[in-house]
C-alpha cells in the first residue's frame, strides 16, 4: 500500500485519517486499513479539533509576572485578562468563573474569595512538570465539564532518568527533581516520580505601585507525580498538590492625579489597620489506567480536594478631594474631605472528593468511542461578614433624603454583607461522545458528538448538554482545513453562583446556558521556506438564565438571580510560524462584543466587553551569537466596562441594575514585558563541558524587563463621593510599573 506523506499541523491537534482500499481476486476479499499520520500522537493527545496545543517549553520562557501556562495562553485571541498580576483570565467574553481547568483529565479549582489579583500567588499548573498543554476556548467535546467558556487540559510527564531542575529570581525559585527506577520484561521504566517545589515573595514588583503600602506576600507550593506500571497493560499514579499561600498589606498613604486638562484632581489618602488573607489548597488524585488491548482503554480516578481560605481585613481611610485651576494649576481654596471603613471576617472551607471512571474504544485507527460518569461529593461552609462604612463632609452615605438639624441622621452602613452557610450536596454527570475520521470522495473528513448529562442535588437541577464538531480537508492545492463545532454549554452553579448579595445560598439557583456555534479555518503554508499557519474563527453565542454580576479589581460578586439574557460574537485570527527559523512565534488580534439584559431593561455590554485585543509572542536570538536569545509578549486591550461604582437601592441593598446607570469604562491596556537570556550551556554541549560545569545539562542567565514602556494602566475604579454635589468621582487603581528580574535556570540530568 502506498503511503500518503503530508505536512505537519502546527499547532491545532491533528487530524488522523485513513484510507480503506478493498482488493477484489476470485478467492478471497480482504480490506486493510491505513493511518494518514499528520502529526505524531504525544502522551495527552486529543481529537478535539477546537484544541489549541501550547508548548511546554515556550510557557516556560514567556516573560510574565504570572508565569507559566496561563501567561502564554494571554497571547491568544480569544483570551483577555487586563492585569498582569493574576493568572486568571477571560474568554471571549466570560468571566474568570467560566473556564475548565484539568490536570491528568482531573478537574481543579482556584481559590474563591480573591478579589486583587496582588493576592492571587502561584497558579496550580507548575511549567515544570508539563509535557501537553491542549487549550480550547469553546465548542470542546462532552468528556469536558459544564463551563460556558473554555477547557485547558494539563499533562504532567514522566521523568526517562534523573533529573533536577531549577530557577532563582529576585521575586522568587522553584526546585524539581524527577527520577525512574526498574525495568520490565519490555525494557521499560516500572516506577517514575517527579517532585517539585515553588516559593514566590512579590513585595518588589509591588513596591512599583507608588503607594506608601508595606506588602508582604508570600506563596509556597509543593507537587508530585509519582507513576507505577505493574506492566504494560496495567498502571497505578498519585498527583498531589498542596499550596499555602499568605497576603499581608498595611497601607499607610497614597496619592495620586486625575481627572481632565478641563478639571484636575488630586486625591490624598492616609489609612490606618491592614489586611491578613490566607489561603490553603490540597488535592489528591489516585489513578488506575488499565490498557488490555490496543482497542480498549479504562480509567479509574479518586479525587479530593481541600480549600480553606480566610479573608479578614479592617481598614480606615481618610482623604482629601482637592481641585486645581486649569490654567494656573493652583489648588482651589475649597475642597472636600471624607472616609470610609472597610471590615470583612470572612472565612470559607470547601471540600470536595468523588471517583470518576472512562472507557474508550478503538475498533481501528479511524474510530472512537468513549464514555464516563462522576460522582463528587461535597462540603461548603462559609462564614461572611462584610461591611462598609462611608463619611463625607460630616455625613454618612447615603445620605438621609431630609435633614433635620434637631435630628441627626442615622449613622448607616453603606451595605452589609452577612450569612452563614453550610451544605453538602451532591454532583453526577455522565458523558458519551463518538469520533470518525474517513474520506468523503478524495476530502478527508472528521466528526466527533455527543452529549453530557449532570445533577446537582442542591438546587435539584439535571442539565443536558449536546455537542458536535464537524471538520473536512477539501483536497485542494492550497493546505487548507475547515471547522464547525458547537453545542449547548452549560455554566453549571457552584459557590460564587449560588451566594446572592445578602450573603445566603439561593437553592433556587439555575445553571446559566450558552448555545454556541463556531466557524473556523486553518491555512497552512510556506513562506521564506519556513511553515506558517493563519487561523480564523467566527464564533456566536446565545446565552440565558444569566447570572447578572459586577466586577472588583478580579473578584467578581453575582447577584443569585437568573433574571439576565445575553448575547455574544467575534472573530479571532492568529498568525503562528517561525517569523526566526527554529522557534516559534505568533501575532493575534480579535474583535468580540458581549451584551446582557437584565430584567427587559435592554442589551448593556457585560463587565467583560473586551472589543479589540491584539496580542504577540515573539522568540529570537543573535545569528553569530545564537545563544543569546530574546523573547517578547505585546497586549493591547481596549478597556472593559467595569468601572461601574457600587449603588444601593431604595432597600438600602446593592444595586445589580447599576451598570444601566453608570457605564465606565476603563483605559485601554497596553502592557510589554521583554526576556533576555544568555545560555551558558546547552543539552547538546554537555559532552564538551568538563568538570563542575559538565553535570549541567542547561545553564542560562536572563533578565527580564516587565512593563518595560512603564504604562501605569488601571485595573479598576476607586468611587468617592463629595457629600456637597452628590457626584461620584471615579480614582483608578493602578496597576504595577517598570520592573527588572533577575532569573537564573539550570537543569542537570
Amino acid at each position: 500500500m502506498k503511503k500518503l506523506v503530508l505536512p505537519l499541523s502546527l499547532l491545532v491537534p491533528a487530524l488522523v485519517f485513513s484510507q480503506v482500499r478493498k482488493k477484489k481476486d476470485t478467492l478471497m476479499k480482504t480490506a486493510a486499513i491505513e493511518e494518514v499520520v499528520f502529526q505524531k500522537k504525544v502522551t495527552g493527545s486529543t481529537n478535539d479539533m477546537t484544541a489549541v496545543k501550547i508548548s511546554a517549553k515556550d510557557a516556560r520562557n514567556v516573560a510574565s509576572i504570572s508565569g507559566g501556562i496561563e501567561g502564554i495562553l494571554k497571547t491568544l485571541p480569544s483570551v483577555n485578562s487586563n492585569t498582569e498580576l493574576s493568572s486568571q483570565y477571560m474568554v471571549r467574553g466570560g468571566n474568570y468563573d467560566e473556564n475548565l481547568i484539568y490536570i491528568n483529565d482531573i478537574e481543579i479549582y482556584r481559590p474563591f474569595l480573591i478579589r486583587n489579583s496582588q493576592q492571587e500567588g502561584l497558579s496550580i499548573i507548575n511549567p515544570d512538570m508539563v509535557s501537553t498543554v491542549n487549550f480550547s476556548a469553546g465548542g470542546f467535546e462532552p468528556r469536558y465539564g459544564d463551563k460556558m467558556s473554555s477547557a485547558l487540559n494539563i499533562y504532567y510527564r514522566e521523568p526517562q532518568k534523573f533529573e533536577v531542575a531549577g530557577e532563582g529570581s529576585l521575586i522568587g525559585g522553584r526546585l524539581t527533581t524527577g527520577f525512574a527506577a526498574g525495568k520490565d520484561s519490555e525494557g521499560n521504566r516500572k516506577f517514575t516520580a517527579l517532585f517539585s517545589g515553588r516559593y514566590r515573595n512579590t513585595n518588589l514588583v509591588l513596591n512599583t505601585l507608588k503607594e506608601d503600602t508595606d506588602f508582604n506576600p508570600k506563596y509556597m507550593d509543593f507537587q508530585t507525580y509519582l507513576n507505577y506500571h505493574f506492566s504494560p497493560k496495567l498502571t497505578m499514579s498519585f498527583i498531589g498538590y498542596y499550596s499555602k499561600n499568605d497576603y499581608e498589606m498595611i497601607p499607610k498613604e497614597r496619592s495620586i492625579d486625575f481627572g481632565s486638562l478641563q478639571q484636575p484632581i488630586n486625591l490624598t489618602v492616609n489609612y490606618g489597620g491592614r489586611e491578613d488573607d490566607k489561603y490553603k489548597n490540597m488535592m489528591g488524585t489516585f489513578s488506575l489506567n488499565f490498557r488490555p488491548s490496543d482497542k480498549w482503554r479504562f480509567t479509574l480516578d479518586a479525587f479530593a480536594y481541600q480549600n480553606r481560605e480566610r479573608e479578614y481585613y479592617s481598614i480606615a481611610s481618610a482623604y482629601v478631594l482637592q481641585t486645581f485651576d486649569p490654567v494656573t494649576g493652583a489648588p482651589v481654596t475649597s475642597y472636600d474631605t471624607g472616609g470610609q471603613i472597610e471590615h470583612a471576617r470572612n472565612d470559607l472551607f470547601v471540600k470536595t472528593y468523588g471517583t470518576q471512571a472512562r472507557a474508550r474504544f478503538s475498533p481501528n485507527v479511524n474510530t472512537d468511542i468513549e464514555v464516563g460518569f462522576k460522582y463528587e461529593k461535597e462540603n461548603l461552609k462559609d462564614l461572611t461578614n462584610e461591611w462598609k462604612l462611608v463619611d463625607s463632609a460630616g455625613y454618612s452615605t447615603p445620605i438621609s433624603a431630609l435633614l433635620d438639624p434637631r435630628n441627626p441622621p442615622d449613622l448607616d452602613l453603606y451595605y452589609n454583607i452577612s450569612g452563614k452557610n453550610d451544605i453538602q450536596p451532591t454532583r453526577m454527570s455522565a458523558y458519551a461522545q463518538y469520533s470518525q475520521k474517513f474520506f468523503w470522495g478524495s476530502n478527508k473528513v472528521f466528526i466527533n458528538a455527543g452529549a453530557r448529562v449532570a445533577h446537582w442535588s442542591f438546587n435539584n437541577e439535571t442539565i443536558f448538554s449536546p455537542r458536535a464538531q464537524f471538520a473536512i480537508k477539501p483536497d485542494w492545492d492550497s493546505d487548507m482545513l475547515f471547522r464547525l463545532s458547537g453545542g449547548i454549554y452549560y455554566q453549571a452553579p457552584f459557590y460564587k453562583e449560588i451566594k446572592d448579595l445578602d450573603g445566603n445560598f439561593n437553592p433556587n439557583i439555575k445553571s446559566q446556558r450558552s448555545i454556541q456555534a463556531i466557524l473556523a479555518n486553518d491555512y497552512e503554508f510556506q513562506m521564506y521556506d519556513r511553515p506558517f499557519k493563519l487561523t480564523t474563527e467566527l464564533y456566536y453565542k446565545k446565552m440565558d438564565d444569566l447570572i447578572p454580576y459586577f466586577m472588583d479589581n478580579v473578584r467578581i460578586r453575582y447577584s443569585g438571580k437568573n433574571n439576565a439574557t445575553g448575547s455574544a460574537y467575534g472573530i479571532d485570527t492568529r498568525l503562528f510560524g517561525e517569523f526566526v527559523p527554529g522557534v516559534d512565534s505568533w501575532l493575534s488580534a480579535s474583535y468580540a462584543r458581549v451584551y446582557e439584559n437584565i430584567d427587559g431593561r435592554g442589551d448593556i455590554p457585560r463587565p467583560t466587553d473586551q472589543r479589540l485585543r491584539f496580542a504577540m509572542f515573539y522568540q529570537d536570538y543573535m545569528p553569530k551569537f545564537p545563544k543569546m536569545r530574546v523573547n517578547l509578549t505585546l497586549v493591547y486591550a481596549m478597556g472593559l466596562p467595569t468601572g461601574s461604582p457600587i449603588v444601593l437601592d431604595e432597600n438600602r441593598k446593592i444595586d445589580y441594575f447599576a451598570g444601566y446607570s453608570y457605564q465606565k469604562t476603563l483605559p485601554s491596556y497596553k502592557r510589554v514585558d521583554l526576556g533576555l537570556s544568555y545560555a551558558f550551556i546547552e543539552p547538546k554541549e554537555k559532552n564538551n563541558a568538563y568538570g563542575f560545569w559538565g553535570n549541567f545539562d542547561e545553564l542560562t542567565l536572563g533578565v527580564q524587563v516587565f512593563n518595560a514602556f512603564n504604562i501605569r494602566n488601571t485595573v479598576a475604579n476607586q468611587w468617592i463621593t463629595d457629600a456637597n454635589t452628590n457626584l461620584m468621582y471615579p480614582v483608578p487603581v493602578r496597576l504595577t510599573g517598570r520592573f527588572f528580574n533577575v532569573k537564573l535556570e539550570f537543569r542537570i540530568k
